[in-house]
């Protein structure tokens, strides 16, 4: 039977960084990325939707080791994926990569001090055993999208966005969309200048939603000026220092963010737009997911009169459209169910310890990255209110120096344990997203202090998982 040091799970944006630093930090620990489809990228090759982009900057969505270089700050998913299959090239990642892998099962054997993982390879099973997991598989169901069900039945095309047919033609058709996250606000202006008759936004509940500039000015002088290493490195600092001002803000005066954003909405909208049925949500900002629209690209479509919004809640499909609670109804030839993701930890890879099934909601979160109970098993989950690979940039840092002073000391088995089982804990993701709400029984839980919170500070965490040491009383070496 194979055996490797560490088993990557994923072959994404998370996998890819972990990879790249056990290749730097590591040279010596032989890798695998299992990954599950044919192709890497994972969100940015599978969403293949109109418009789809990113709804972070790529100075801070990118790797911190390799500058994005594109004027692009705000940027569509060829263009990412693009960045993220030179990192592969560039650090020699791809004979590592095993496609249609999927993994489907993982057992730790105290007794060996190893995994034993199950694979499936395009119908054949198979199993390699490793000393360390590391599961990059993101945090929602590849093969299936999340769609509410609906009474009645549409006699026109009906897609989700997460498996966009790549022949479905929208041109001069009527088009509603489901939804009001940032699946729905990048479709609705993509269809319109997609030559859409007509796109309506049906909503029932708003969200936030604020214009950004697609290209920052800031970050393109700097990297003419200082060249592109020094120029990305001071435009990530500065994008790190604005989103966490932007997120305090909200956070310490609501009702004075509130207020802002429906400022900026009122300005961008045509006059006597009714703003407040539209686009303001019952929420205070930042208990969900800000939108981010690059140059304002929805309001450009709504000023425009082919884009709507409308705000209400569905009584049924009928043949020709969406019947509504107030009455209306909708007529359309497509509608896409922007409806969310199914979330799903660890791929839903079902793990064990010693015969014994791993509970997730047993178990708690050790410094965002690994399970207690569980040895030899780290994972990758990003912030929530900001950008999702700075975290991932620290996990994969900590997980190398953990791996380091392993070796150095002569272990094989690091295990987070709870010292005091009367520790109070909450769920894993503080986060009012619906998509989050509907699993957060499944997932993990955390502490109420260190090391068992699960921050979403990033500087916080630079001092966590980059400066202080990787030893801990609750972490086990043995």
């Amino acid at each position: 039977m194979e055996h490797i040091d560490v088993l990557i799970v994923g072959a994404g944006i998370s996998g890819i960084g972990a990879a790249r630093y056990l290749t730097t930090e590591l040279p010596g620990k032989s890798y695998a990325i299992l990954e599950a489809r044919g192709a890497s990228g994972g969100t940015w090759d599978l969403f293949r939707y109109p418009g789809i982009r990113s709804d972070s900057d790529l100075h801070t969505f990118g790797y911190e080791f390799k500058p994005w270089r594109d004027e692009q700050s705000i940027a569509d998913a060829p263009r990412i994926l693009d960045y993220l299959r030179e990192t592969i090239a560039e650090n020699g990642i791809e004979k590592h990569i095993r496609y249609h892998h999927r993994v489907v099962g993982a057992a730790w054997s105290t007794d060996d001090a190893r995994w034993t993982v199950s694979v499936d390879v395009d119908g054949t099973s198979l199993e390699i055993t490793c000393d360390w997991i590391f599961s990059a598989s993101g945090y929602y169901r590849y093969d299936e999208g999340f769609t509410p069900s609906f009474e009645g039945r549409f006699g026109g095309t009906l897609v989700h966005p997460q498996h966009w047919p790549e022949d479905l033609d929208y041109a001069g058709r009527r088009v509603v969309v489901i939804g009001s996250g940032a699946t729905a606000v990048t479709l609705v202006p993509a269809l319109v200048d997609g030559g859409a008759a007509r796109v309506t936004m049906l909503q029932r509940t708003p969200s936030y939603i604020m214009p950004v500039s697609k290209k920052d000015p800031v970050a393109n002088a700097l990297k003419k000026y200082l060249g592109p290493e020094r120029g990305y490195a001071w435009t990530r600092r500065k994008n790190i220092a604005q989103q966490k001002a932007v997120w305090s803000f909200c956070q310490r005066y609501p009702k004075a963010a509130r207020k802002l954003i429906r400022w900026v909405n009122a300005r961008q909208l045509p006059p006597g737009y009714p703003v407040d049925e539209h686009f303001n949500p019952p929420y205070d900002p930042w208990d969900q997911r800000l939108c981010a629209v690059p140059d304002g690209d929805l309001f450009t479509a709504i000023r425009g009169g082919k884009a709507a919004v409308v705000t209400d809640r569905i009584v049924r499909f009928t043949p020709g459209g969406v019947e509504l609670a107030s009455g209306q109804h909708l007529d359309a030839d497509i509608i896409v169910t922007a409806t969310g993701l199914n979330v799903q930890a660890f791929g839903g890879v079902p793990v064990s310890v010693d015969g014994v099934p791993v509970a997730l909601p047993e178990t708690v979160a050790y410094k965002g990255m690994m399970l207690s109970g569980v040895p030899n098993f780290a994972y990758a989950i990003g912030y929530t209110n900001s950008s999702w690979t700075l975290k991932i940039g620290l996990l994969c840092e900590h997980f190398c120096r953990v791996l380091k002073h392993m070796e150095a000391g002569g272990y094989r088995v690091c295990r987070p344990l709870v010292a005091d089982p009367a520790m109070p804990t909450r769920p894993f993701l503080d986060f009012g997203a619906g998509y989050i709400q509907r699993a957060v029984d499944q997932l993990p839980r955390q502490g109420d202090r260190m090391p068992w919170l699960t921050s979403m500070d990033y500087q916080s965490d630079v001092k966590l998982l980059r400066g202080d040491d990787v030893t801990d009383p609750e972490l086990h070496f043995s």
